[in-house]
């Protein structure tokens, strides 16, 4: 099988991937941020059976030098390394254009400098910005209605450029809204989750009537796969989308069903995005992947749902459930 970098390998969507890949038989260097405390993040967590395998590599994506050390001898770059919170995208969109925005820059001008078979870029949902229709394809036009979707936004472009300018074999990966273990209480599901687990009886929330199409986690990283398998995806920008939405206020009463029926919902004013930066409605369409590769949902929402909330259960110490995490 190939050798893979996955970039942002320490992180939530990236460790799945990691392990997807391991299993599918791919020799894997891992990219992670280096750090003082020299944590691997949720690599760190692996059986030391399947970490034994993996090249850990750790450096900074806003550093061109590093990036291309990192990705010598590599035949495909899995792209995930990135920031992702929307509410401290709002007080720091600077370190958003230097992370998204020059560190998708530096990977493109590493597999096109050493010739790399195939990149991976991975977008998200948040580029569409609210639905002016639905399903959203990947024809609907792109809204920044964030710095953080904005950055998003111009690494797709970036990328694009590069397909076109210099012919690389480069795709798009667009995953919706991806939960499931080891996901940052910065998303709405370990929120709810870790609130409701810690025995809140008040479960502090943003703004309830939005809508999203939610990827448990597996499914988003199969996803990468086979649309890394597929040559017809090569140059293309893809959705990974279950074609079905719910409100968070749906969600967040169909886990205090499961967990605490006992609890109530209360809006709080500090975590309700600005009135033209939320998202109104993400619902997405995934013709496009299941045309173009082998995809297709594994899991429902009920399942993943429960298997996130058997994680977290046995991992709560490692979430802050008395903060609002931006």
């Amino acid at each position: 099988m190939s050798k893979v970098l996955v970039t942002g390998a320490d992180g939530f969507i990236g460790s799945h991937l990691v392990e997807e890949l391991q299993d599918s038989g791919h020799d894997i260097r891992a990219f992670v941020s280096y750090n003082s405390f020299n944590s691997w993040g949720w690599l760190d967590t692996f059986p030391r059976e399947r970490l034994k395998d993996i090249e850990i590599f750790s450096g900074d994506i806003r550093d061109p030098n590093g990036v291309r050390q990192a990705m010598k001898d590599i035949d495909e770059v899995y792209h995930l390394a990135a920031l992702i919170g929307i509410p401290f995208s709002y007080h720091s969109p600077d370190s958003y254009i230097d992370t998204n925005i020059k560190g998708t820059l530096n990977v493109l001008q590493g597999a096109k400098e050493l010739g790399t078979k195939r990149v991976l870029v991975t977008s998200t949902s948040e580029v569409y910005g609210t639905a002016k229709y639905v399903p959203i394809d990947e024809k609907h036009p792109m809204q920044g209605q964030s710095p953080y979707s904005a950055t998003k936004i111009g690494a797709d472009r970036m990328a694009e450029s590069f397909y076109k300018s210099f012919n690389l074999p480069m795709t798009i990966v667009r995953p919706f809204n991806t939960y499931g273990p080891r996901q940052s209480a910065r998303a709405v599901i370990p929120t709810i989750i870790t609130q409701l687990l810690a025995g809140k009886e008040e479960i502090k929330l943003g703004s309830l009537s939005p809508t999203r199409d939610f990827n448990y986690v597996k499914d988003t990283a199969y996803g990468f796969i086979e649309i890394a398998k597929a040559d017809k995806t090569i140059g293309e920008e893809i959705n990974i989308a279950t074609e079905k939405e719910i409100s968070i206020g749906e969600l967040a009463q169909e886990l205090i069903n499961q967990i605490n029926p006992n609890a109530k919902i209360i809006c709080n004013q500090e975590r309700i995005r600005p009135e033209k930066s939320e998202v109104n409605r993400l619902l997405g369409s995934n013709e496009k992947i299941k045309r173009l590769s082998n995809w297709k949902e594994k899991y429902t929402l009920r399942e993943g749902l429960s298997e996130t909330i058997k994680w977290l259960r046995i991992n709560l110490d490692k979430y802050k459930t008395d903060i609002y995490n931006i």
